[in-house]
């Protein structure tokens, strides 16, 4: 029978849990037992009694962690504070592999087996798999409620006896899954949105949410094969993009911005100069923060002011929203894993060759093996 663990968070600021009720009870339907560290959901409001009651045992680390086939996580822990999981286990969750070559060497020597769920590919068979998707659009969604909060006006115009208040002004920069649900939501709190995006394909979408496209005339990118993420654009399109947008953006009350490239800082899109040009009052909100950040001067765990300019900048946004997206990432978890379930055997079955395998490996056999981290 195979052991699946899920561990409480270690990291700082951390609030979500790799499992719910719900799962839990999945898990146990499929054949598995399931062990919860004692206080693992307590961030996200599960109490050790919802898991209990969904059939799983609860205890401390070391305890759940004997025996052990699956490590449920959100972050990726340090290899010492899982010393007690067996070699031969695997660890699954977002364990954002670039930035953490040296844990995954520790997992390589433990014997640990670990998989990225970041880098589940965009495909079809695996959209419900999807960590980013997941997270991503509560990060979209709650980018704009941060940016109401800060924002000293109105977001819908309102006519009143008094006068009218104009609608606050929205632009979203990078629309993706987060993109599309920040213009959806600010849509929704009545303001009147704008957006831009390298890939030519948004524009339709952007458009069916009632928003006005932004765009650079001429090149676009074709992100069909790139699955569906952004690449780097050329120096001449940055130079028309970064002309266009300092046009637009000196007219906006509220800035998103979403441009993240895979594997790559976050590229600029917003420059001290721009940011200059916005009347007092204003806010942006950087959510590649965390990988650089979109706007000059935009810093990771704080709110800043520049030029009157509230420059917002919270970490790990998914995170403020622990509840939800502790539900949604489960969901993930579980349908990845129970992709790949054997049901005789009780126990999933990875098949190396696997398009979604191939594409989440990032130790086995003792060394680190993915393409675009071995050594």
């Amino acid at each position: 029978m195979t052991r699946i663990v899920v561990l409480r968070e270690t990291s700082s600021g951390e609030r979500r849990v790799a499992a719910s009720p719900e799962t839990v009870k999945k898990f146990i339907a499929l054949g598995a037992d399931v062990a919860v560290e004692a206080g693992a959901g307590e961030t996200a409001a599960i109490e050790d009694a919802a898991f209990a009651e969904a059939g799983a045992t609860l205890g401390p680390r070391d305890a759940v962690l004997a025996g052990a086939d699956l490590l449920l996580v959100v972050q990726a822990p340090e290899a010492g504070t899982i010393a007690a999981a067996p070699a031969g286990a695997t660890i699954i969750g977002a364990l954002n592999p670039y930035n953490n070559r040296a844990v995954l060497d520790a997992y390589a020597q433990a014997g640990l087996g670990a998989f990225a769920m970041e880098f589940v590919p965009r495909i079809t068979r695996a959209q419900s798999m999807d960590v980013l998707s997941s997270q991503a659009n509560l990060a979209g969604y709650k980018a704009v409620l941060d940016a109401a909060a800060e924002y000293g006006r109105a977001f819908p115009m309102m006519m009143t006896a008094a006068g009218t208040v104009a609608a606050a002004r929205v632009f979203v920069m990078g629309v993706g899954v987060a993109g599309l649900q920040a213009i959806a939501t600010a849509k929704r709190l009545g303001g009147a949105v704008s957006a831009t995006d390298v890939r030519a394909a948004v524009k339709e979408q952007i458009e069916s949410l009632g928003a006005k496209a932004i765009f650079v005339e001429g090149e676009a990118q074709d992100d069909s094969a790139t699955g569906g993420y952004a690449t780097e654009m050329s120096d001449d399109y940055k130079r028309r993009q970064a002309d266009l947008v300092s046009g637009h953006i000196a007219k906006q009350d509220v800035v998103i911005t979403t441009a993240l490239i895979p594997g790559r800082p976050a590229p600029r899109l917003i420059t001290d100069a721009q940011i200059a040009t916005m009347r007092p009052g204003s806010v942006i909100v950087d959510l590649a923060v965390e990988q650089g950040g979109n706007v000059e001067g935009s810093v990771a765990g704080e709110v800043v002011e520049r030029h009157g300019v509230r420059v917002v900048g919270h970490r790990n946004v998914p995170s403020r929203l622990a509840a939800d997206a502790s539900a949604l990432y489960a969901r993930n978890l579980y349908n990845f894993i129970a992709a790949f379930w054997d049901k005789e055997a009780k126990a999933p079955v990875w098949k190396a060759e696997d398009e979604i395998i191939k594409a989440v490996t990032l130790t086995s056999g003792g060394a680190v093996v993915h393409p675009a981290l071995a050594a």
